[in-house]
């Protein structure tokens, strides 16, 4: 953290401007952060992402994984897709399902670490 709280109300204020300036502008941007980290918020989802983390899949293979039926796993690769997190591919009749980018790891990762301390 920063340095200690001041007490001379013009340094407060000063500080209160700073801190006002570095939070998000559009609060636009503030709600999708939060619906991104809802996505976090089902042990369902967690547990998709750190197999898609792991390798690709198909819902097939994702449902063995899990022990969970198909179309349970398909409704949450819809939200999961729909927001960016995973991407997908065809071959043939199957669908294959992979981490959007780095950033869903990294954001996993930091938050299984977290727990861990």
């Amino acid at each position: 953290m920063g340095s200690p709280y001041p007490q001379d109300p013009s340094a407060r204020e000063e500080r209160i401007n700073r801190i006002r300036d570095l939070l998000p502008s559009s609060e636009l941007v503030v709600n999708e952060l939060a619906d991104f980290f809802k996505l976090f918020g089902d042990s369902t989802r967690i547990k998709i992402l750190f197999a898609l983390g792991v390798s690709e899949l198909c819902v097939g293979d994702l449902a063995a994984i899990l022990d969970m039926n198909h179309s349970a796993i398909s409704h949450q690769l819809r939200k999961l897709n729909r927001s960016r997190l995973v991407k997908s591919r065809k071959a043939g009749k199957k669908v294959y399902y992979f981490l959007n980018d780095r950033h869903i790891r990294n954001v996993l990762m930091q938050g299984f670490e977290h727990i861990q301390e």
